[in-house]
């Protein structure tokens, strides 16, 4: 009676192999190195030829890779490219987010962060600090920020992938509540006792849906998190303002500026 279960886990974790294999393959590739051989993958991973080219062979039939001219080497295929492209338009908020940022360091004299999602939270992408203050709060570009972060709270609240929001929140009934908080407020706030630091962010959206959060970073001082404060209008409308710009304004809560 167990025998069928176990082939079926056997099947899964093989499945889960050949993507993990294919995405080893994929990663190969690089600006300087835009096409790519059986034999180079196959060294470079540590794998027979034979495995490889059949690899290779999967991702011809869907899309992800394709032959070279010369009829040996492949290179990204028309759906990757497809993907890659999309995924560079959801970026657009990269490069029209800095004068924004820039705008709400000054007008809050806070520092102001844009994270995007990572593989499993967001990953602070720029910053912008206010240069007249003396005394500076901020964080660091490439960091991963914790689950019960302002704007982690933020992507579970709005992100289009539900069920992964619920994963990532299940177990954690306190986290739970502040999401579902965020998501009729559109604001999340954050106070991380040991350190005196605060933070609050909210959303930005794009003609797609949810693509980047904000934040303003401070002290218990500069940027109180338990009670309405100016900063938090001016976060609000510096990212209402740049998902306007990309196109998102239908996204946001009722009430979402007029409401902080």
């Amino acid at each position: 009676m167990n025998e069928p279960a176990q082939r079926g886990a056997d099947g899964a974790s093989s499945e889960i192999q050949a993507v993990t294999r294919a995405s080893q393959i994929l990663a190969l590739f690089r600006p300087d190195r835009p096409h790519l051989t059986v034999t180079t993958a196959a060294t470079e991973l540590g794998l027979n030829r034979t495995t490889t080219h059949r690899y290779f062979a999967s991702l011809v039939s869907c899309g992800l890779l394709e032959r070279g001219r010369d009829g040996v080497s492949f290179g990204p295929g028309g759906l990757l490219v497809q993907l890659g492209t999309f995924a560079l338009g959801r970026r657009a908020v990269v490069d029209l987010a800095p004068a924004h940022l820039a705008r709400l360091a000054r007008a809050t004299r806070l520092s102001a962060a844009l994270s995007l999602w990572g593989s499993t939270g967001p990953v602070v992408t720029r910053v912008e600090e206010d240069g007249t203050s003396a005394v500076v709060v901020s964080v660091r570009v490439g960091h991963q920020l914790p689950a019960d972060s302002a704007q982690n709270q933020v992507f579970l609240a709005f992100m289009d992938d539900r069920a992964r929001a619920e994963r990532l929140l299940d177990g954690d009934d306190g986290l739970a509540a502040r999401v579902a908080c965020v998501r009729r407020t559109g604001i999340a706030t954050t106070h991380i006792a040991e350190s005196d630091i605060t933070a609050v962010g909210a959303p930005v959206f794009d003609e797609a849906g949810l693509c980047a959060t904000v934040a303003v970073i401070g002290t218990a001082r500069t940027l109180p998190v338990h009670a309405p404060h100016e900063s938090h209008r001016a976060l609000a409308e510096a990212t209402y303002a740049l998902g306007k710009e990309l196109g998102g304004e239908r996204h946001y809560p009722d009430g979402f500026v007029s409401g902080v």
